[in-house]
């Protein structure tokens, strides 16, 4: 057992000193260099914040350097908390006011944005990364192995805030024994060792990057940055992923459907070294995933299922078997040292198929709401089938059922159901079932309130596609009572920060409320 994902970073750092640990565009860093400079920057931040399990703001730009700010933050024996470099002012605010960070650690590009009558009014402590990763004296390194001792694995590791129902950015607080319980799965499960090459889509202020971030300094595999602007240029991403001999990936499903529904794989050749290809943060239609599984047949597949508030993921099903285009991909069993329970409104066990929300306990769960114990007390919840002693579980929100294998199959958010002509919907039925159909690339379904209309937005280029014919079609496969009464077609969907499919932006536009 270890007290800290640091210690991983050490032995990793002394057994493989001169590999490849970090890549980007500008930078090329060895785990030897990630450490030294890593270590200088505990330094410098035990100098700023005394008192260790505090918060520290960082406000960089992505890259290698934000890991190594990371991992500076984590041996000072404090934890972190990413600001996006695109994020509004307005929404860096909130996150400061629940924040009371310690101390910020910006880049040399955003260290002008912060101050009095600045666009972020932090006037706080402050750190530049360029000036606080060059120290290497012998000192130094022994100081931060006496405070990395200190270390609990209950001590927060990372802040990561989310979206609020309210507005307001909700602070999930991860504990290290959760990152290390994820990722000693994840790399067991998927055999990531030294020989790897991970190619990082995610945002580091997202939890789908925390195996981008921690799967390599445990096992010496190599991160590569992949530059964002790839991700529109799906033949120059291809040969990238087969020029940097990416061997895995970990994407949200959209990144993963750009490539599949241009076709690129036509183009570019990318099966000699990709061997695994995992997703999650929204569902994967399986009619994108057939395509990549027809041009890429030998590749191991996965779909993983769980939210910030359980360190990234929470139940994984390794795609076994052969699926149709309108069939929904299960999202599997739980992980190792994790239970799922599925519950009823009553707080009992469903039975058979029946739907029901979807509970999670285990190490993997968050310590709560940073600095809001209202919010943590409604979600973080004593598990009602154990009264005996504390025991918390916390709730998710989506609705799933148990398949006839057993194997949990994801159906919507819990405030995604709608009552439509006296019938109770499950609007992602109808998204599944609308993604299966020829022509089109993705779809949303939304529920207008005001003119009780289920909307169904499609992502197509395809003319031919009206409202009558996809009705016609999704006839064949959805109760006529579930039709929706509006079909919309757009070139393009808004997509969020994170990558997937910006929901609440459609909403706005379509429905305005």
């Amino acid at each position: 057992m270890i007290n800290s994902v640091t210690r991983w970073l050490d032995q990793t750092a002394e057994k493989y000193p001169d590999r490849i640990a970090l890549v980007d565009e500008e930078h090329t860093y060895t785990f030897r260099q990630v450490r030294q400079m890593a270590m200088s920057a505990a330094c410098f931040i035990r100098e700023a914040v005394s008192m260790p399990r505090r918060p520290v703001a960082v406000l960089q730009k992505k890259s290698a350097d934000v890991l190594i700010t990371y991992f500076g933050i984590a041996y000072s024996g404090n934890c972190y908390s990413p600001i996006a470099a695109d994020m509004p002012a307005g929404r860096v605010h909130k996150i400061l006011d629940t924040l009371q960070p310690a101390l910020m650690i910006c880049d040399d590009e955003n260290a002008g944005r912060c101050g009095s009558g600045r666009e972020i009014a932090y006037t706080g402590k402050s750190l530049v990364f360029s000036e606080i990763t060059g120290r290497t004296d012998p000192e130094a390194e022994q100081s931060v192995l006496a405070w990395e001792d200190e270390i609990l694995d209950t001590d927060l590791l990372y802040i990561l805030f989310t979206s609020g129902s309210t507005g307001s950015p909700k602070g999930v607080a991860i504990p290290h024994k959760a990152v290390i319980d994820f990722t000693d799965w994840m790399t067991d499960t998927f055999r990531i060792t030294c020989d790897d090459r991970m190619g990082n889509q995610a945002p580091f202020y997202f939890d789908l990057s925390v195996l981008d971030v921690y799967a390599p300094i445990k096992t010496g595999a190599s991160l590569y940055i992949i530059p964002g602007g790839l991700f529109a240029q799906p033949v120059r991403l291809l040969s990238y992923i087969r020029e940097k001999k990416l061997s895995i990936l970990f994407w949200v499903p959209s990144a993963l459907m750009m490539l599949s529904k241009l076709r690129a794989f036509e183009e570019v050749d990318v099966s000699r070294h990709l061997r695994t290809v995992l997703f999650c943060g929204e569902v994967m239609p399986n009619k994108q995933l057939n395509i990549w599984r027809h041009y890429l047949p030998d590749v191991t597949y996965a779909n993983l299922y769980g939210p910030t508030e359980a360190t990234d993921a929470s139940t994984c099903y390794i795609v076994d078997r052969e699926f149709s285009d309108d069939e929904p991909l299960p999202i599997g069993r739980a992980m190792r040292n994790t239970q799922v329970l599925v519950l009823r409104e009553d707080d009992t066990p469903v039975q058979g198929e029946e739907n029901g929300e979807l509970c999670i306990r285990g190490t993997g769960l968050a310590a709560g709401y940073y600095n809001d114990p209202e919010k943590t007390a409604a979600s973080f919840v004593q598990n009602p089938l154990n009264r005996a002693v504390p025991d918390i579980i916390y709730r998710t929100g989506d609705i799933v059922h148990y398949n006839e294998r057993g194997e949990l199959v994801y159906v919507c958010r819990k405030d995604f159901q709608i009552k439509h002509m006296g019938h109770r919907i499950e609007l992602g039925e109808i998204e599944t079932a609308a993604s299966s159909l020829e022509g089109v690339d993705n779809c949303c379904c939304l529920y207008d309130t005001k003119r009780s209309r289920i909307l169904l937005v499609l992502e197509t280029k395809d003319e031919s596609l009206d409202k009558k014919t996809v009705n016609e079609r999704l006839r064949e496969m959805v109760p006529e009572y579930m039709l929706p009464g509006k079909v919309l077609m757009k070139a393009q969907f808004p997509y969020n920060m994170n990558g997937k499919v910006d929901r609440k932006q459609l909403r706005a536009e379509l429905i305005g409320d």
